[in-house]
């Protein structure tokens, strides 16, 4: 993507150096930066009411607007680096996107969803901004989703040393989420360089903030956290959000920490196009509201600083409309996306198994635990952009489970520490991290409790390089402690497989012994796209799924299943713990006369089906064995695929063996005995499979 030009030009006349009050800043005005920043505030305006139009036309399907945001949001432009600090907008950032440089093509572009659209190529909702040269990574909807992911930034400009700022925004109503409150301590406790901005106009959609919030000040209600710089400002007064921005911005890269600005603006159009705010706001509170239009106010500041007349700037507003409706029609006249690049971009690398060859692992034989900890520390060594965290992870403990023992002693803190206990802030600052380049290796200590950062996984993690069309990637790994068998109860136990194999954008790997644990984990993390990693935690320390594990450049290939067992009767396809279960199985059907074949798939995203169906078609028999619950279990997935494409070759119906259908994997070890997949399960499904 080429870097495209501002469509307001910044000043060059120097910034103020210093914090002046309001009176000396309004006495010493830089008519340059004034007459910018109307420039600016008047052309997103323009573009907001034309998309207005556009929609009335059918020819966008949404509009969010701007209007009453402009003065907070083009202040912020102008103390920031476009192509240097880092940004992380909301939906109504238009000013804030105009003031950075992009176009008002690029703005109507993204309005009608067009092709050449730099915020998704015409992927996601109108008013979601992205910009590879102006370093604004692709907004999504889930409010304050962004939080994190600007903390996860803002942490890799720390951790490597680099003058960077992340600005972040939201509305107040955002606040009341919980990924706001883990983001603000994480930002807190590190003194990371990011900037809170919150663009308080009372409502959230048609939340009044007395309905949302404890307090009237966000600043004042966030004012404990230690290292939080907070203030107040009149967001609609151009040099007074200056002053603050300045402040903030100031304040980060002299390394003190984040800052939180509370901006009041007013919101003169109804949330979105498809509400009316009519229905719970008065005409008297929207006329009062319009007096504190920045765009009004910078308008008479000009006229009373002698800056510009009234006649000039009404000559200046019909230049930019006549700008804006060019603009509108070279942008409807630019290319739709093409149909047939739908499916694309879901992965980086749909084929990952491409370029790797998969030879004999040799060497000592040593348990999974031992030979994760190989694999991560070979992977530190081998890429300095590598970090890891999680809870537990660091200094001596190094895990719950031993993984990461001793890798913060070899490669410091710096690379391998602790995160907060929140499973959203893990994921979302991986996210962040992953963004900009850096190869996070997150740890979710249990997968039971996986669930708090399921949207950081779902909505960010597994959508961010399809909504941008490719432009950004988000090669994260998560690797997730996951399974029963150990007497660990309802929330220690839980199998998630089949839950996020339903979410295309994510590589789902889960490995059964030592060998392929280190090599499919060294894979992941040279992979292109997001994986989750999922660790049987029952099987860390069985004899039984040791192996060799092979030197530091034996790699497994993601998405390729593997015969474990060959046979002639039945197929067994399975995963995880059921490997070993299934092959003690095996062999008590083989003492009665019955050859069975055993595929350890290894991956559940991507799925090597192609080498089931080849199984299948030799063997007629199938058993789908895992330990997840069987109704709604990823079985369910492969059976339908057999039975779509090799019904033929069937000689008997696909049989499954899963977990009961029990709400949790109760304590007691008679109860979870029952509830779980036993070796006598498989061996009389298979019995039934062999005598049908």
């Amino acid at each position: 993507m080429q870097k495209k030009k501002r469509t307001t030009s910044p000043p060059k006349a120097k910034k103020p150096a210093r914090k002046v009050t309001r009176a000396t800043s309004r006495a010493k005005i830089d008519s340059e930066l004034a007459l910018w920043a109307y420039k600016s505030m008047t052309m997103a305006r323009i573009i907001d009411d034309k998309t207005i139009t556009l929609y009335k036309q059918n020819k966008c399907h949404f509009q969010i607007s701007c209007a009453g945001h402009e003065g907070i949001q083009v202040a912020a432009a102008h103390v920031f680096r476009p192509g240097h600090d880092w940004f992380y907008p909301y939906y109504r950032d238009m000013a804030l996107m105009v003031a950075l440089g992009m176009s008002a093509e690029d703005l109507l572009m993204n309005a009608m969803n067009k092709l050449n659209d730099p915020g998704s190529h015409g992927r996601m909702m109108p008013m979601h901004y992205a910009s590879i040269p102006l370093r604004v990574p692709p907004q999504s909807s889930p409010t304050g989703s962004q939080f994190l992911q600007a903390v996860g930034c803002a942490l890799g400009a720390k951790m490597k040393g680099l003058d960077e700022v992340v600005y972040v925004s939201a509305g107040e109503g955002t606040c009341s989420q919980g990924d706001f409150h883990e983001a603000l301590n994480w930002a807190s406790r590190e003194k990371l360089p990011v900037v809170f901005v919150i663009e308080n106009n009372n409502y959230a959609i048609s939340v009044h903030i007395s309905e949302q919030l404890a307090g009237k000040s966000i600043a004042k209600i966030m004012a404990n956290y230690e290292n939080l710089a907070t203030q107040e400002v009149d967001g609609s007064d151009l040099f007074a959000s200056i002053e603050a921005m300045q402040a903030a911005h100031e304040r980060a890269r002299r390394g003190e920490g984040p800052s939180l600005v509370e901006a009041h603006v007013p919101r003169l159009q109804s949330h979105s196009i498809s509400d009316n705010h009519l229905k719970y706001r008065t005409k008297e509170d929207l006329a009062q509201e319009a007096k504190r239009c920045p765009i009004k106010r910078t308008r008479d500041l000009l006229v009373a600083h002698k800056i510009s007349s009234e006649k000039e700037i009404d000559a200046l507003n019909g230049l930019l409309k006549k700008l804006v409706d060019e603009a509108s029609d070279a942008a409807e006249l630019s290319p739709d996306p093409d149909p047939a690049t739908a499916l694309e971009h879901t992965f980086k690398n749909p084929e990952p198994w491409k370029g790797i060859e998969e030879t004999p692992a040799t060497g000592e034989e040593v348990f999974i635990v031992d030979a994760l900890n190989h694999a991560l520390d070979e992977e530190l060594a081998r890429n300095p952009e590598m970090c890891i965290f999680g809870e537990d992870v660091a200094h001596g403990k190094g895990g719950v489970f031993t993984v990461t023992a001793g890798l913060t002693a070899k490669y410091g803190a710096a690379r391998v520490f602790n995160s907060q206990l929140a499973e959203s802030s893990i994921v979302g600052a991986a996210i962040g991290l992953a963004t900009r380049g850096m190869k996070p290796v997150a740890e979710i200590q249990f997968g039971d409790y996986v669930w708090t950062g399921a949207n950081q996984i779902r909505n960010e993690l597994a959508m961010l390089h399809y909504r941008s069309a490719g432009d950004f990637a988000c090669p994260a790994v998560l690797r997730i402690p996951v399974g029963g068998y150990i007497r660990g109860g309802a929330y220690h136990s839980q199998n998630i497989e089949a839950t996020f194999a339903h979410f295309p954008g994510v590589h789902v790997v889960y490995p059964s012994n030592a060998t392929d644990a280190k090599g499919l984990l060294k894979a992941a993390i040279r992979a292109d796209d997001p994986v989750l990693f999922l660790e049987h935690k029952g099987l860390y320390r069985q004899v039984y799924a040791k192996g060799p594990e092979g030197d530091a450049n034996h790699l497994v290939p993601l998405g390729k299943a593997k015969t474990v067992r060959h046979g002639s009767d039945i197929t067994v396809v399975t995963w995880g713990a059921l490997v070993h279960k299934s092959m003690l199985a095996a062999n008590q059907l083989e003492a009665q006369g019955f050859s069975v074949e055993v595929i350890d798939i290894r991956s559940i995203v991507p799925l090597d089906i192609e080498h089931i169906f080849s199984s299948v078609r030799k063997t007629g028999r199938v058993l789908v064995a895992h330990e997840d619950v069987l109704f709604g279990g990823f079985g369910g997935e492969i059976v339908a695929q057999i039975a779509e494409t090799c019904f033929t070759h069937l000689d008997a119906p696909v049989k499954r063996v899963g977990m009961k259908y029990a709400a949790a994997v109760p304590h007691s070890p008679v109860l979870e005995d029952v509830v779980l997949p036993q070796d006598s399960d498989i061996t009389n499904a298979l019995l039934e499979l062999a005598r049908f």
